[in-house]
């Protein structure tokens, strides 16, 4: 059963499209994506599943999406705010 806080949570419309738009900027395939954040656990269907918005990924799949854009993960999260158009990390 899922509780009330839990239906009125508001999820981040634009989370899966900057995660997308994040994996192709660094020019990898889902897999490798998940080595790159050292998410080795994880089955590259769940990259899919994040990026197409039907799973949320966990908190520190987060952080390290950001620390490898060399972003702030409030980036991420805030659908009012965009990823910068070059990539900051080196």
């Amino acid at each position: 059963m899922i509780n009330a806080l839990q239906e009125r949570r508001e999820r981040p419309q634009r989370l899966g499209e900057k995660l997308q738009q994040i994996r192709f900027k660094l020019n990898l395939s889902q897999r490798q994506m998940l080595d790159h954040l050292n998410l080795n656990d994880y089955h590259h269907a769940f990259v899919s599943m994040w990026e197409h918005g039907r799973r949320e990924p966990p908190l520190i799949a987060l952080l390290r999406y950001a620390q490898s854009h060399g972003i702030s993960t409030d980036v991420l999260i805030n659908d009012e705010l965009n990823l910068p158009s070059k990539n900051k990390s080196k």
